[in-house]
């Protein structure tokens, strides 16, 4: 957005003391000024209302500052601080909601939140009138576009999906690949990744399953998890389907060794639970496999994932999640040819390139809500 010729000033919420020089300094030399805030999480409720009531007077000390044209906020929580904020003030920027999903519904998907519960049924007439509120808007997924289309009317909007920087997985290379395989103990095995959490959304059971289906068409299996979540969780499981302590990696490795590790694979997995909320949901992890040059294994119902793996050849759909379900998967895997890394890294390209696809479509938008102003904030 800086490289568009955008002011940007940015406020974020930390969980703890935040390195402040070293940040403040890296995004200034950005062009873009950085400020933030102490994040609280529990007790939820009066924590979420203290941290809003906290970010709306720094918000309005900032605009007494700057004339800012455009308050950008990404999630709903952000959106509510953004909104109150304005209209507190006599000066009226532009309001962007930035939908990273449909955010109650995650919660009740999640099981967070009771389905029809007093929270819910409050944070859904608050998400009514934050769209009202809205002069433009960012969603992850042309579905969610359609189901939103009643509400944003003719107001416009962006489909960004979650983007990744491309240069960063260009160590994502065959000397990468040789040389994880070579220190993981994979050898010439064939080789299966998922990256990511587990649990509430994200389907561990289900992916052992696969897994376990995928070592009776490959006995010599090797399967790399790359996950914040606690390991033991996944390793147990594989376990129990018959994994030995050679056969797998359950770990956390830093956010640059990413592309060198999934280079060791030869097609990585995304299931996610099948809900309303997920229509929509833009999988990082996908993004980030194809850039790899790995085709995806996905259950269906996830955002546009069904629409691009069809139109692209990316990977493998999977409608049901059941022996059947995984056999044949397993089987179709060996319909990958030669040239599958090449065609995985061109849709990462076309869909999820930060600098042609997020980067354009969000300089679009800032512009679209910018053209009364010459500078937006």
């Amino acid at each position: 957005l800086v490289k568009g010729g955008h002011e940007m000033s940015l406020l974020t919420f930390e969980p703890g003391e935040a390195d402040e020089l070293a940040v403040r300094d890296s995004l200034a030399a950005d062009g873009i000024e950085w400020h933030w805030l102490r994040y609280h999480m529990r007790p939820s409720v009066p924590a979420t209302l203290f941290d809003i009531a906290n970010a709306v007077r720094f918000i309005q000390k900032l605009m007494k500052k700057r004339r800012f044209d455009i308050l950008h906020a990404r999630s709903h929580v952000p959106m509510m601080m953004a909104a109150l904020a304005r209209n507190s003030s006599s000066h009226k920027p532009k309001l962007l909601f930035d939908i990273r999903g449909f955010m109650p519904e995650e919660y009740v998907d999640a099981g967070v939140w009771p389905d029809g519960g007093a929270i819910y049924r409050n944070v859904k007439r608050a998400e009514s009138w934050l769209m009202k509120q809205a002069d433009g808007f960012v969603v992850l997924t042309e579905r969610a576009r359609e189901i939103l289309a009643d509400q944003i009317g003719k107001r416009p909007v962006e489909v960004i999906p979650c983007c990744v920087d491309l240069k960063r997985f260009e160590t994502a290379n065959e000397d990468s690949r040789r040389d994880i395989r070579a220190k993981l103990g994979i050898g010439d095995r064939y080789a299966i990744a998922y990256v990511g959490a587990f649990g509430g959304w994200y389907l561990t059971l289900e992916t052992a399953d696969f897994l376990a289906a995928a070592k009776k068409k490959y006995p010599d299996l090797f399967t790399l998890i790359l996950t914040q979540s606690d390991p033991e969780v996944i390793r147990s499981l594989l376990r129990e389907r018959g994994f030995g302590e050679n056969d797998f990696f359950v770990g956390r490795v830093a956010s640059a060794e990413i592309p060198k590790y999934l280079s060791a694979a030869d097609t990585a997995l995304s299931f996610i639970k099948n809900c309303y909320s997920k229509q929509a949901s833009s999988p990082t992890k996908n993004a980030e496999y194809l850039a790899c040059g790995l085709p995806i294994i996905a259950n269906t119902g996830i955002g546009d994932t069904d629409r691009q793996i069809s139109e692209d050849g990316s990977g493998i759909l999977i409608h049901d999640l059941t022996d059947s379900g995984y056999k044949n998967a397993v089987e179709a895997i060996s319909s990958f040819g030669s040239d599958t890394p090449e065609i995985c890294k061109a849709a990462a390209r076309t869909r999820f390139d930060l600098v042609d696809v997020g980067g354009v479509r969000y300089r679009r938008m800032y512009d679209s809500l910018a053209s009364e102003g010459a500078v937006s904030r």
